[in-house]
């Protein structure tokens, strides 16, 4: 992405002077940052997302009425789980793990939802602290809380620190050529200091000479292009809404009631059997992006929603024999998952003038979050519906 390489030029550029070209980096030196780029931004996501991915696989724990008093929060790991609920003939939590998902899911919705609008007016380095701390916090609630509450507080925090991780290191991909993998500053090697790389790094991306911008302004998008920007995004919102909107119900929605009594593992372990599988599968083909590029996610959100219809068919039917087969589904849901996420960014990355990257980037990052919402708000009344069925 030459143009992105051009942009960070400018950046670096004083307001109208004629500046003397910097000899170029050696070849080996330019390919080295790239790298460190890359890296950068793979050890990024994979820690924004780890608190997230955490509460998620621990939510039926969280749920469960076995937790220890006093000291202890763990579950009882033991082989054998009387149900919850007699009366079903799944073994239920009073409460679905839907909850642990809103709880995960709402305060990220929010977060994104006022992003485009003020908060690239807040510096990088101050929202990764943030995002850090809230992480930090959240393990600490979750771990030596007593009660359901509390850990829900802790969860919350979690979906703080994912939200504003998601939305400010996807944004600050827009001033970088390589998406996903220890950073180098945006602007070139300048002896102006740490302050000016700091403002430098917040600015847009600005597509032609004659509206450069001066080093501290704010980008300056009207709604009118903000609005065009965002019609021109649906093709990718949609899909990526619906591939996530599947996938959760099933994970938070599911995963619960696709209980095997014929294994020796109990309920909780497969439950966390299922969230980890999930999580491989998301890890496998968000890294994958290099060996496979998708430019119609439309086929993957179609694919995901039939996993859905599947595995719904299965709880209500009972006819898959063994956990072993819902273990490759499950895989491969993740799969879809991944590769739908990395890929719609990638495509508009690739598609977005300059000037507008850094807000599409920000707004486009609703998508995930929307799905998953509409998810648990649809995953309770089920979990309440199918738990109540003889």
């Amino acid at each position: 992405m030459g143009s992105s390489a051009g942009s960070r030029r400018r950046l670096s550029d004083s307001e109208g002077e004629e500046t003397t070209p910097e000899p170029r980096a050696p070849l080996l030196d330019r390919q080295g940052a790239h790298w460190k780029d890359a890296v950068g931004f793979w050890l990024l996501g994979l820690c924004n997302n780890f608190s997230y991915v955490v509460m998620l696989s621990a939510a039926h724990d969280i749920l469960s009425h076995d937790r220890v008093p006093r000291n202890q929060s763990h579950v009882d790991p033991g082989p054998t789980a009387l149900p919850h609920n007699s009366s079903s003939r799944f073994d239920c939590n009073s409460v679905s793990t839907a909850a642990v998902l809103l709880a995960d899911i709402l305060p990220t919705l929010v977060i994104k939802l006022l992003a485009p609008f003020g908060l690239h007016l807040l510096p990088y380095s101050p929202r990764v602290l943030v995002s850090g701390l809230c992480a930090a916090g959240s393990f600490v609630l979750v771990a030596f809380s007593h009660s359901v509450g509390t850990s829900l507080c802790g969860v919350v925090l979690a979906s703080i620190s994912s939200g504003l991780g998601e939305v400010t290191f996807l944004s600050l991909t827009a001033f970088y050529p390589s998406y996903f993998l220890l950073l180098t500053s945006p602007e070139l090697q300048d002896p102006g200091g740490e302050e000016e790389a700091e403002t430098a790094a917040r600015q847009p991306l600005i597509g032609t000479e004659a509206s450069e911008s001066k080093p501290g302004s704010s980008p300056n998008l009207s709604l009118q292009e903000r609005w065009t920007v965002f019609k021109g995004l649906l093709w990718y919102i949609i899909p990526l809404v619906l591939v996530y909107f599947a996938e959760y119900f099933i994970n938070q929605g599911l995963f619960e009631l696709l209980f095997f009594r014929n294994t020796s593992l109990s309920h909780a372990q497969q439950y966390r059997w299922y969230q980890m599988l999930y999580q491989a599968g998301v890890f496998i083909s968000r890294s994958s992006l290099r060996c496979c590029r998708i430019r119609f996610t439309w086929a993957l959100a179609l694919l995901q929603c039939l996993n859905l219809a599947f595995l719904l068919a299965d709880v209500l039917l009972n006819f898959l024999p063994s956990i072993y087969l819902v273990f490759l589904i499950v895989v491969y849901e993740g799969l879809l998952g991944g590769a739908a996420y990395v890929n719609t960014f990638h495509n508009i990355a690739l598609e977005t003038s300059d000037e507008h990257r850094e807000f599409a980037m920000e707004t486009a990052c609703i998508s995930d979050t929307l799905g998953i919402s509409l998810s648990g708000l649809l995953a309770l009344p089920l979990h309440d519906f199918l738990c109540h069925l003889s």
